[in-house]
């Protein structure tokens, strides 16, 4: 179990990205002891420097009580809780590196939306190869309609904190609550988890859409069945339907969609006017998640038997080079059915 006393030890945040330097201004706004892991050595001492991420969310101060580390052994050196903001696709890479460091009875928080590629697992099920007695007690994954623009800005924002050990959950949603970030607590970390990684694809295929010259009848469509395929495949995973319905699900999904800071919907936006998958990714410093989650969803799909037409026709405008509007026209075309 976490130690009683963890608030009044150090909180690691490894992954100084928008998300991971958002969490840690929220943490030390909260005044807890807050030290910020970043890999690149040259990075952090521009960050100690400047005491702003300029790379990653430029104009918010960096607070001198935040600690920017490079050194990781240092940096998890007697904390209590290790919150992992680092792409999920590196999730494992790096607690290989770093899991001789991580103290025994730290809580793991992961922030990262995604489904490792090699494997098809999930955050959790990552972390539990490599730190196998965290997961029943120990590990709560942070979910939901988030974006770091807003929340690092003090808009009002809603996630859910979910973990195996509701009282582990119910710790991490106190931790993070403030007047402006509020967390639910929840058991259900099948669901939350999928539900903030497939929402990704979706995301692609509505940015697709807009750079298609779609309206909304399209947008609404798409976010309507791709909640479907999303729920589909959830459920059959071991998720609760009604998580779907809410914040990491339903939530999350109109947020990503919609949203001016979604990289995701970016990315489909600029495949939609016209550029290769290629092209788009190398003009970009921030990870879209949702580009290697098309990957992984749709072989999960094809294991579990379950329909994705959405996921499917995204992974063909991405990694197959099919037309955009072909896509699109093959995806109203398919055999008429009741809705479910």
């Amino acid at each position: 179990m976490p130690p009683a006393n963890f608030a009044e030890n150090p909180i690691a945040v490894l992954g100084a990205g928008g998300w991971g330097t958002t969490l840690a201004l929220l943490l030390d706004g909260k005044g807890y002891a807050v030290r910020l892991w970043e890999y690149r050595r040259l990075a952090a001492e521009r960050l100690q420097l400047e005491r702003e991420n300029v790379e990653f969310l430029p104009g918010i101060p960096l607070p001198e009580s935040i600690l920017i580390h490079y050194d990781a052994e240092k940096c998890l050196e007697g904390v209590s809780v290790v919150l992992l903001a680092i792409p999920s696709q590196f999730v494992r890479s790096a607690l290989k590196n770093l899991v001789a460091y991580v103290p025994a009875n730290a809580i793991i928080v992961n922030a990262a939306k995604g489904i490792e590629e090699e494997t098809l697992k999930r955050p959790s099920e990552v972390v539990a190869d490599l730190i196998p007695e965290a997961l029943h007690d120990r590990y709560v994954a942070l979910s939901g309609p988030s974006h770091a623009e807003e929340v690092s800005r003090g808009i009002p924002t809603s996630v859910v904190a979910a973990g195996l050990s509701l009282e582990t959950a119910q710790i991490v949603q106190e931790l993070f609550f403030t007047p402006a970030f509020r967390v639910y607590a929840s058991q259900d970390l099948v669901g939350v988890e999928l539900g903030g990684a497939l929402k990704n694809i979706i995301a692609i295929a509505t940015g697709i859409a807009d750079g298609l010259g779609f309206g909304d009848n399209t947008k609404g469509a798409l976010l309507t069945r791709g909640l479907a395929e999303i729920s589909r495949l959830g459920v059959k995973m071991g998720g609760q339907p009604r998580t779907f319905a809410g914040l990491s699900g339903m939530g999350d999904l109109i947020t990503t969609c919609m949203s001016r800071h979604s990289r995701n919907r970016y990315v489909g936006e600029q495949v939609g006017k016209g550029k290769s998958l290629r092209e788009v990714l190398m003009g970009m410093s921030m990870v879209a998640e949702g580009v290697s989650t098309t990957r992984s969803a749709r072989a999960l799909a094809h294991r579990e038997g379950v329909p994705m037409p959405i996921t499917e026709a995204a992974y063909t405008v991405l990694f197959e080079g099919k037309n955009p509007r072909q896509a699109v026209t093959e995806l109203m075309t398919r055999d008429l059915k009741v809705e479910d």
